[in-house]
């Protein structure tokens, strides 16, 4: 979940993504709890990734 708050440019993004999506495999083997934060990460990942292509596409449609 810390790696979707920084973000650190796109990298903690991706990160995010898949530490978030290994995390809920392991708490569902395991039965543990943590599956909410393992949901958060995943979010703040898609919404970063949502953020950088957004400001890709605004960089690539002003450049032309």
């Amino acid at each position: 979940m810390v790696l979707g708050i920084v973000w650190l440019y796109w990298i903690g993004s991706i990160l995010a993504l898949v530490f978030g999506y290994i995390a809920r495999k392991q708490i569902r083997e395991r039965g543990e709890s943590g599956d909410g934060m393992a949901i958060a990460g995943i979010v703040l990942g898609w919404v970063g990734v949502g953020i950088i292509g957004l400001v890709a596409v605004i960089g690539i449609a002003t450049s032309a």
